[in-house]
């Protein structure tokens, strides 16, 4: 599209072809080069320790090779010359060069700090821990890596800007992998972990590179899909988008000096994110087409607002003002959406010079001189609203709280993968949530101590529910209780993967100590038949005996079904072995089926318990249940209408079991509003089971001139699943839309 006079277009590079088309091998850099690259930035640069760690790195990779056929030294000279691209110090740039020579040859630990010092040293051990765990298979490979991200993140950043470039170059010449399962795998890693990661410290330009090498690897055709329609959209609204760039420049000509305008087309891959967590339509995004306009300074950033404004009409909701609420990585903007010539929507973005670079680089922007040495600014950055650290304090506390490997990558995913909404403390103190976050969220963001002991809330000035949903500018104060205590309903009542770690540490400390106190009165009912009493016998020997760390692990399993309370007593005094008789496991009484899906609330024995038809819930969904007379506890998602007609008193909280979670297939019905075309339906179901989908029933609802509503009955393993196929549909040339619907 065009930018107007002054304007240029900001793409992504494209993404290589996938499958057997290889993209053209490039040229590495050269060792001249590569040192021409940093004195650009640092003239001071060793050049010496440049020189010898390319010279080390070529000589130690010697003639290994890549899947491509290059020297596989190509590879490090390759991730150092990225970094220079970010204008990273010295120490960096020589990590880059070495940070596979631990792994992949002959050299130590103990040489690299020998040859360029401890610093460069630690860096190299850092990246090379992290590329250790790449080798090994499964979702809990996938959770310590981020684990460990995280970790040399908060000690040192360049570990993860290392890191990152090194995946970058992977990415590039991903097509080079001869193993299609591989690539998809290594290009799922790339969406879940790396880019986020890299737009976590705010380097966007690396991020949508990133996902869009991943992308056109791991959903081709979902890619296809939408560069096809978005195509047929340029053909459609060029003409429109043209007249807008236009008049903005013209508008924007007034500043002194005048602003420069870019513009940009939404990238296949953001759209494809946005159609899958919004739940909205292609022709619904309002911000396919946006406009970046760049000016002096902070004050101009309002001025150029004032002119936009009053040329076109706003969206009110869409208007976002990062200037003077910087997102947690420093992103500093002005958005808004105005409604310009045939209705089309439009994103302008406003904002200097300098916050165009940081928006671009990220953490990256604030390496520079200070005090006559190159490096990281960390003040800068803190005046800008960005640290490291402070970047991923969220996700420590997720690693702080403990839980499975599935339920840390689950919170971690959920933290890094937000839009924000800003409220305020009593005192005045910004806290950025995501969209839908609660104040039960919000008393983490303040303080993990806070959030165990929240019991209620006061926003602005007024006592609201745990469940409210907060807003930009609302002044949350927590009230808090004596004690720290999961919160009854938790799962509902948050939105931030801090939250919901937390949540869950209290519930397991909660559970624990219950099934200790259960365990406790087993064992003393156990040792009491046999004429013993529990006050009078020391289990500590009984502990060791039984392969317990402590007397509560023993009282513990016992609570839990997993030891019996007979086999504590033959452990405390052996002699009793031959009278002890152990009784065989006894068959677990028939119950519901709905009883294997669902756990909490007040489902005590006899009290049966439904899925509402209402809402149909599905795994993923919030769920409350819903005492109904004659029926017994109703379960419905969170969102269904008919809860509106419940009192809140009759709520039960519930939420799904590890059996729905794993091992459920749950029917959901969705609609699509299809054109009518020859082959539309076969098109439809084709990608319904490319999506691993099972299509139980279809049924047409209405017909109209041109278009007609088709309901599907499909298996899906849950809600993410649901919003991956929803997806996918509308992506299709023949649907117009996709939703789930109820009942």
């Amino acid at each position: 599209m065009d930018g107007g006079a002054t304007g240029a277009v900001d793409v992504a590079p494209p993404a290589p072809e996938t499958g057997t088309g290889k993209p053209q091998r490039a040229r590495f850099l050269r060792q001249y080069e590569l040192v021409e690259r940093v004195r650009a930035y640092d003239p001071n640069a060793d050049e010496g320790l440049i020189n010898r760690a390319y010279v080390y790195a070529t000589a130690m990779h010697g003639s290994q090779k890549r899947h491509s056929g290059d020297p596989y030294f190509a590879h490090p000279i390759e991730v150092a010359g990225i970094l220079t691209e970010y204008r990273l110090d010295v120490a960096t740039i020589v990590a880059g060069l070495l940070h596979d020579t631990i792994e992949d040859t002959d050299a130590t630990p103990e040489q690299i700090r020998e040859r360029f010092g401890a610093t460069i040293a630690e860096i190299v051990e850092g990246v090379t821990k992290l590329s250790k765990l790449e080798l090994a298979p499964g979702e809990n490979k996938q959770a310590a890596n981020l684990q460990k991200f995280i970790l040399a993140m908060s000690r040192d950043v360049r570990v993860l800007l290392v890191k990152l470039a090194d995946r970058l170059h992977n990415m590039r010449t991903l097509s080079y992998h001869p193993k299609a399962e591989s690539r998809r795998r290594i290009a799922l890693e790339t969406l879940d972990i790396y880019a986020p990661l890299a737009r976590r410290i705010g380097m966007d330009r690396m991020a949508r590179e990133l996902e869009e090498y991943a992308f056109a690897e791991a959903y081709p055709e979902a890619r296809a899909a939408i560069i096809a329609r978005l195509e047929s959209l340029r053909s459609e609204k060029g003409e429109n988008v043209r007249i807008i760039s236009e008049k903005l420049d013209q508008k924007l000509q007034a500043l002194d000096p005048p602003a420069r305008i870019y513009g940009r087309e939404k990238q296949p891959f953001s759209i494809w994110r946005k159609l899958q967590r919004k739940s909205v339509q292609f022709s619904d995004l309002a911000d396919i087409y946006a406009f970046r306009a760049i000016v002096q300074n902070e004050d101009q950033c309002y001025q150029a607002l004032g002119l936009i404004h009053r040329t076109w009409r706003c969206v009110p909701e869409a208007f976002e003002d990062y200037v003077s609420n910087p997102k947690p990585n420093g992103y500093r903007s002005i958005h808004t959406t105005v409604i310009g010539p045939g209705n089309v929507r439009v994103e302008v973005q406003i904002r200097s010079e300098s916050m165009d670079y940081a928006a671009e680089v990220g953490v990256a922007a604030h390496w520079r001189y200070k005090n006559e040495s190159y490096g990281f600014d960390a003040e800068g950055a803190a005046r800008q609203g960005l640290d490291p650290r402070e970047a991923v304090r969220s996700l420590m506390d997720i690693i702080e709280h403990g839980g499975d490997a599935e339920e840390f990558l689950e919170h971690a995913k959920l933290e890094m993968y937000q839009d924000h909404v800003f409220a305020f403390t009593p005192k005045g103190r910004l806290i950025a949530l995501p969209h839908g976050a609660t104040p039960l969220d919000f008393a983490y963001a303040v303080h993990s101590d806070i959030g165990d002991t929240c019991i209620g809330a006061v926003v602005n000035g007024e006592e609201r529910p745990l469940r409210t949903t907060l807003t930009n500018g609302d002044v949350v104060e927590v009230v808090c209780g004596p004690r720290a205590a999961p919160v009854p309903g938790w799962a509902a009542l948050t939105k931030t993967g801090r939250a919901k770690s937390a949540q869950r540490r209290l519930e397991r400390i909660a559970k624990r100590e219950e099934f200790i106190r259960i365990g406790r009165e087993f064992v003393d009912a156990a040792l009491h038949r046999y004429g013993q009493a529990l006050a009078d016998v020391d289990l500590d020997e009984a502990a060791t005996r039984l392969s317990m760390e402590s007397v509560d692990d023993l009282f513990f399993e016992v609570g839990e079904g997993r030891l019996k309370g007979t086999a504590v007593a033959a452990a405390a005094f052996p002699g009793l072995a031959e009278r002890i008789r152990i009784d065989e496991e006894r068959s677990p009484m028939e119950a519901r089926k709905a009883r294997l899906y669902v756990q909490g609330g007040d489902l005590t024995p006899g009290v049966s318990l439904h899925f509402a038809p209402c809402c149909s819930p599905i795994p993923g969904d919030r769920i409350v249940g819903v005492h109904e007379p004659g029926k017994g506890i109703v379960v419905h998602a969170i969102d269904c209408d008919r809860l509106a007609e419940a009192e809140t008193d009759s709520w039960v909280d519930l939420a799904w079991t590890d059996e729905a979670k794993e091992h459920a297939l749950a029917i959901s019905r969705i609609q699509a509003t299809v054109h009518d075309a020859r082959g539309a339906l076969a098109q439809i179901c084709k990608v319904i089971a490319e999506n691993e989908a099972n299509i139980l029933g279809v049924q047409t609802l209405r017909r109209h001139q041109d278009f007609y509503d088709i309901a599907f009955d499909i298996e899906v393993a849950d809600t993410r699943h649901l919003a991956h196929v929803l997806a996918a549909m509308r992506t299709c040339r023949v649907v117009r839309e996709a939703n789930r619907i109820r009942g």
